[in-house]
């Protein structure tokens, strides 16, 4: 199956943004990005490039396509001049060049000058943007203000050709992580401050344009500290993420490794094998936040289901966890070799007896779940008919539900 732009980008987000490595292309397609423990700053943007024209209007204009060639010197990387209110302040533009210097070879074969490209007053201090050319490339990096001064935030490589959305034109500034700085890279982009869920667990998103003016623009929003549920996007009618350069650094201040989430992968009798190639993405979208940026809580488990329904139909339950929110849980049918259409979704409660229970539509059953546990069913206070460990599809005439954990009593759950 050839993969859409929306799979590139899901796929290119999940890269970087768990430390200890996605357990499967489930996982990768299933969280976007985000989203996904942690993104690791420095690669956040790695491997990017630019091959540019002066914009109108913007600080840069970026473009470039595979098989151009690296950095060319005219980039407005370091022709175009500082902008921002404090392009003039050479007393500022000193300490951001003595911060840049101060680092350990931020690119190979580092020379010349390096050029601020934009400089200016935030809510939460002065900040900059500055980049320096390398043997084949060059170095850019986010000043954001401290206490003791300005500190290099991030850095990047800016040395292949690659997809023009995905540098990270974006910062979150200040203590609390409460100022939101974009520069203005030529494109729209619009906001969106929050993150909800409906109530069978899709994604709500309001998003409204960001603003502009001389090169960057800078908004107030919610305290991000350990949780991002800012997004930025592109809304030229170009598909693409407007990344946040110290994302990992807000999620994980600490940079401590983070444990992979439990899985529990359950295949139920009859269960057909997969296709080997990802049959999900086009079903999970609306509930992935394609343009936010998520950690997963490793103490919620992550769970797959394969079975059959009694019309022969595949079946696919799969979660989805950001952060600290509620697991989200989705069931998908397909016939043949189609793809999975959602069917069926709500939340998980796993501390609950029975943390899953879904109802598939067209008298298919009923999906339940929990781990480590034997189940049981029956209809009408009849008599128990057994239904195999950990995870089964309840007959739609089952009424109640006895669940039996490996240690402990038994409960009866009804349906």
């Amino acid at each position: 199956m050839t993969l859409s732009d929306n799979d590139i980008r899901t796929l290119l987000h999940r890269a970087t943004d768990h430390l200890t490595g996605p357990p499967g292309l489930l996982d990768d397609i299933r969280q976007g990005g985000r989203r996904r423990v942690v993104r690791r700053r420095a690669l956040l943007t790695a491997g990017l490039a630019v091959t540019a024209a002066a914009s109108t209007g913007g600080l840069l204009r970026f473009v470039g396509t595979e098989g151009e060639q690296p950095l060319d010197p005219s980039s407005p990387l370091f022709a175009e001049p500082t902008r921002g209110d404090l392009a003039g302040d050479k007393d500022y533009l000193r300490q951001v060049r003595q911060q840049w210097f101060g680092l350990q070879d931020p690119l190979p074969d580092m020379r010349g000058t390096p050029h601020v490209l934009w400089a200016g007053s935030t809510p939460a201090g002065p900040a900059a943007f500055i980049a320096q050319r390398g043997g084949t490339g060059a170095a850019v990096g986010w000043i954001e203000p401290t206490p003791d001064g300005p500190r290099v935030s991030s850095v990047s490589p800016v040395n292949e050709p690659t997809r023009m959305q995905d540098i990270a034109q974006a910062i979150l500034l200040g203590p609390e992580r409460d100022v939101l700085l974009v520069l203005d890279f030529g494109w729209p982009v619009q906001l969106s401050t929050e993150l909800r869920y409906a109530p069978d667990g899709k994604i709500v998103r309001q998003y409204q344009p960001f603003a502009f003016g001389d090169g960057a623009g800078w908004r107030h929003v919610d305290r991000q500290v350990r949780k991002i549920t800012v997004a930025l996007r592109r809304s030229d009618g170009q598909p693409g993420q407007v990344f946040i350069s110290n994302a990992s650094t807000v999620l994980n201040p600490e940079q401590k490794q983070v444990p992979v989430p439990e899985r529990f992968e359950y295949t139920l009798p009859g269960a057909p094998l997969p296709l080997g190639r990802d049959e999900t993405s086009s079903a999970l979208k609306p509930y992935q936040d394609f343009d936010g940026t998520h950690t997963q809580n490793p103490r919620l488990p992550r769970l797959t289901i394969r079975g059959l329904t009694p019309d022969g139909r595949r079946l696919l339950v799969d979660t989805i966890q950001f952060d600290d929110d509620p697991t989200r849980v989705v069931a998908m049918l397909a016939r043949g070799e189609a793809e999975y259409q959602a069917v069926a979704s709500g939340f998980v409660d796993w501390k609950a007896i029975l943390p899953v229970r879904l109802r598939l539509p067209d008298g298919q059953g009923t999906l339940v779940a929990a781990p480590r546990t034997t189940l049981q069913h029956r209809a009408g206070g009849g008599r128990w008919h057994d239904a195999g460990p950990n995870a089964t599809l309840l007959p739609t005439t089952a009424t109640e539900v006895r669940v039996t954990p490996n240690t402990g009593p038994a409960h009866t759950v009804p349906l």
